[in-house]
């Protein structure tokens, strides 16, 4: 025990180091930040840039609300779906300790089956929610909606059979917490809290809201130039209730990247191909279009992520978005570098890709399937 709390103590202290003074690659890097954001009018980019494992590079350009107060490092805003690959490292945690198994049945780890929980009465006469792996959940392959509010009749079922095929599904990962909750007695909001953003020194990071966000918050703009307020989140939902600023998710970023808290086996396992993706677009999620060049670059689900092979070897990404929120999480695996990017805009994807290329180079993230038909590019 003593020697794992002086490794984990040495590798935290790598993830949090003080970024270096400039380099003469920062101010570029600072520059092009601006003219993209100015050129795809976002009204505030957030980046954190990652070399070897640690925060090399903090900056937030441009404005947080209507008003026009500046967006700083310390604004805190909204991650989106980057939350589930923030939810996918804690549950890799509890993989490493042997408290959860991605492949074993979830109805093993719950004190009664699951459609006699009131959340998941819809599944009643549906047996093959007892095939749901873990696995599956995170890797977006239990066969359930994105979403049920999704569906006409707003109930769940299942539309593929379990494991089969990738399909994108914020009700999966939100299951995966709900298990944790029921099965392990855990609660996932202060588990994540005690176990990821205490030890990182995330102090501005949450799963539900906190009131003390307010002074420095970031609200969203529409892309017809209308704002909406930042939404206070008042339930932790794995698949998407995390409130944070950049400063923080660049030490969660160079967490992942130098594999900060996992065993080497269980921070492979978060990154590695456990399903290939054979599917054109990521959503809608049941479409049959299948594209052949995504085995060319290994496209498939990690735990929380999507892995791929660029140029620059094996890589993972993260999205997160909705009407007033474009984020992306970019890592490669070689020389342990990632970058961060939030935006408070629906449409920060369009300057993702020459702003993830000036930050890392050519990584060959598929960003056609992540986004399918992308809006025009910022120059």
């Amino acid at each position: 025990m003593r020697l794992r709390s002086a490794l984990l103590a040495a590798s935290l202290a790598g993830v949090l180091a003080t970024p270096a003074l400039a380099a003469p690659n920062d101010r570029k890097l600072d520059a092009e930040i601006e003219r993209l954001r100015t050129a795809g009018k976002i009204p505030g980019v957030a980046v954190a840039l990652i070399e070897d494992g640690k925060v090399a590079r903090v900056v937030a350009k441009g404005v947080r609300n209507e008003k026009g107060d500046p967006l700083t490092p310390q604004t805190v805003m909204y991650a989106a779906s980057i939350t589930k690959a923030t939810f996918a490292y804690y549950v890799m945690m509890l993989v490493d300790e042997g408290k959860l198994e991605l492949d074993r049945p979830i109805a093993e780890y719950l004190p009664k089956p699951l459609p006699e929980y009131k959340a998941y009465a819809d599944l009643a006469g549906d047996p093959r929610w007892r095939a749901i792996t873990p696995r599956m959940l995170m890797t977006h392959s239990a066969g359930f909606p994105n979403f049920r509010w999704l569906n006409p009749d707003e109930k769940l079922d299942i539309k593929l059979d379990p494991g089969t095929r990738y399909a994108y599904s914020g009700e999966g990962i939100n299951l995966m917490q709900f298990v944790i909750e029921q099965g392990l007695g855990l609660k996932v909001g202060e588990e994540m809290n005690r176990r990821l953003f205490q030890p990182l020194g995330m102090t501005r990071s949450s799963m539900v809201w906190r009131d003390d966000f307010a002074g420095d918050l970031a609200d969203g703009q529409h892309e017809d130039g209308k704002w909406e307020a930042h939404d206070d989140r008042s339930s932790v939902k794995a698949a998407g209730s995390l409130d944070t600023t950049i400063a923080d998710m660049g030490k969660l970023a160079a967490a992942m990247a130098s594999g900060w808290g996992l065993s080497t086996q269980a921070r492979a396992e978060f990154a590695k191909v456990s399903l290939p993706i054979s599917s054109a677009h990521e959503f809608p999620p049941f479409a049959t279009e299948e594209n052949p060049d995504n085995a060319r670059i290994g496209l498939g689900a990690g735990i929380g992520v999507v892995a791929f092979d660029g140029p620059q070897g094996h890589a993972f990404m993260k999205g997160g978005h909705n009407d007033i929120t474009d984020n992306i999480l970019v890592c490669v695996e070689t020389g342990r570098r990632c970058v961060v990017i939030l935006t408070n805009s629906g449409f920060g994807q369009r300057i993702f890709p020459r702003l993830v290329k000036a930050a890392l180079g050519e990584t060959g993230a598929p960003w056609a399937w992540e986004y399918g038909r992308l809006p025009p590019i910022a120059p």
